[in-house]
């Protein structure tokens, strides 16, 4: 008991002010500008992989920075929002409120602007503060522009501030919505007008490098669900429709990166005296890497495509700032997990595909006979509706009130239902988060996951966790949500102003990039967090 409380208190660091290493540094020398970089899905291990082939904005972080090779989202559901909503609080999902992606920004009581028929976004879950809300209480001249191709990516990085923050619509606008303001401003409406996303009606994808340099096969039916897994790849005739697929072709990050620069230029970001920040979220490999899978040429060609991209983008920054008054880092919101059937670090794991269904069928079935109210037992990607009770990405939640009006006992329920789990060929364990508060969270990494996500059972009444390599039975696209290291290992870099570069090859998660990057700017966090200062990072 006394070891579990130990670890928790050790895994869960609290920072309650930043004090930089070099103090005597004077205010002046402070970045004027941070840009957080996070690319959805990417791996860490693409970096040493392609790195004889990397030569743009890739290239430039990875050779030139302070590199983690040990890192982490460090949380049990590794979804895009729970993600995004650690970069840049310092804080895991259990504090900041974003625990999966349906319980993120999509949000009734607003609207997208020039965007009808769209589901609103804002940050109204998160909790707390961000690294932009640090700066803005030091001086009240920063300014801040967040942007992605997704809504939560864009809206999560700087919490619930009221800053500029603009994401893609399937229209082939970037829009807000009226948590932000009434209008577009007008630099955005110039861009939008411009028009860019139908620029690439009929444009061709083709692998970027000699097909010699791809040691993929470019055949594997399990790709894109055995429909349409070889290149080249076509966007479609009609400007419209070109718009709306975007998103799955490497082009939506260099339009993002073109946004975010006339982001730049309109709000005269990194002009100084005081420090503001560009948040950017890159979604490409994200969509790439669910319809292809993580070790797929499509994905090795996509890198390479974002490393050009991003070399573009910074050279073009650096053109109008200068390259000593910005301090970069970069980062990924989860892994990704490799198709079973073609798992390419050992083909031969016996990694499979994981059927509960049949384990919620019979718990649906038995809560309807004690009387417990429910719609009936339904499945959607992974997320399943039945009588007194829900399931996704591993997650059992339980109606407590209907279980009790019923008489049923939920203790009772709980341990019959970890043994059904347990039963199942792939589910390697099943858990109550009050069990977890007991477990060696320092050894017990999936343990310890789980307690970022949530403190007591009220959230989750019961975490089930697949073999490391196992998928849910769900859909054909690549999958990634799990507490196991291919979806919680991301890069962490730090470029630029202030900066160490070098390998270090100590644990470090997501969770501390902010309140080392406060401690770069000199900027002090207005809560407890749950990072800590990178020390070796900093110069």
């Amino acid at each position: 008991m006394i070891r579990g409380l130990k670890s928790i208190l050790l895994s869960m660091v609290v920072v309650i002010a930043v004090v930089p290493a070099r103090s005597q540094t004077p205010d002046t020398a402070r970045p004027k500008l941070v840009l957080f970089i996070t690319v959805d899905a990417m791996r860490p291990d693409y970096l040493p992989r392609f790195e004889s082939q990397l030569t743009g904005g890739l290239a430039k972080l990875y050779k030139g920075g302070a590199v983690f090779t040990n890192g982490y989202q460090d949380h049990g559901i590794t979804e895009t929002a729970p993600g995004h909503s650690a970069t840049m609080s310092g804080r895991f999902p259990v504090h900041n409120g974003i625990i999966a992606n349906a319980a993120g920004v999509n949000d009734t009581t607003v609207t997208l602007i020039d965007a009808p028929g769209l589901l609103g976004a804002s940050p109204f879950r998160f909790r707390g503060t961000t690294l932009t809300d640090w700066l803005i209480a030091k001086d009240p001249r920063t300014r801040v522009l967040s942007v992605s191709r997704k809504d939560r990516a864009a809206i999560l990085p700087i919490g619930r501030s009221k800053q500029p923050v603009f994401w893609y619509a399937p229209n082939g606008i970037f829009t807000t919505s009226t948590y932000y303001g009434s209008a577009l401003p007008d630099w955005v409406k110039a861009f939008n007008a411009r028009k860019i996303p139908a620029s690439f009606v009929g444009h061709t994808w083709r692998i970027l490098l000699p097909e010699s340099a791809y040691t993929e096969p470019d055949s594997v039916p399990i790709e894109s669900g055995g429909i349409g897994f070889m290149f080249p790849y076509t966007a479609p005739s009609s400007p419209d429709t070109a718009a709306m697929v975007l998103a799955g072709f490497p082009w939506m990050d260099e339009v993002t990166l073109d946004f975010a620069l006339a982001g730049v230029n309109a709000l005269k970001l990194g002009a100084g005296p005081q420090t503001d920040v560009l948040a950017i979220s890159l979604s490409t490999t994200d969509a790439i890497g669910h319809r292809f899978g993580p070790d797929s040429r499509e994905m090795h060609d996509q890198i390479l495509r974002l490393d050009r991209s991003l070399g573009v983008f910074l050279d073009s920054l650096f053109r109008i700032r200068n390259e000593k008054d910005v301090v970069i880092a970069l980062t990924a919101d989860h892994g990704l997990t490799p198709f079973p059937e073609v798992h390419a670090h050992d083909p031969n794991s016996g990694a499979i595909r994981v059927d509960v269904r049949p384990v919620l069928q019979r718990l649906s079935n038995s809560l309807a006979k004690a009387g417990v109210p429910g719609m009936g037992l339904t499945a959607m990607y992974g997320i399943y509706d039945g009588n007194g009770f829900s399931f996704e990405s591993g997650v059992l939640e339980l109606d407590g009130p209907a279980l009790a009006k019923a008489h049923v006992n939920q203790d009772s329920l709980l341990r019959a239902l970890r043994a059904e789990f347990l039963r199942v060929p792939g589910v390697a364990r099943a858990d109550r988060i009050s069990e977890l508060a007991r477990a060696d969270t320092v050894n017990d990494k999936i343990a310890r996951r789980w307690l970022h996500m949530f403190s007591d059972d009220t959230g989750a009444s019961l975490v089930v966790s697949l073999a490391p390599y196992n998928y849910w039975l769900s859909g054909y696209s690549a999958q990634h949500g799990s507490p196991n290291d291919p979806d919680a290992r991301v890069p962490i870099i730090f470029y630029g102003n202030g900066v160490k570069p070098g390998r270090y090859t100590e644990f470090a998660r997501v969770v501390d990039m902010a309140p080392t990057l406060a401690a770069i700017v000199r900027a002090t966090p207005q809560e407890k967090l749950d990072g800590r200062i990178l020390q070796n990072a900093i110069r």
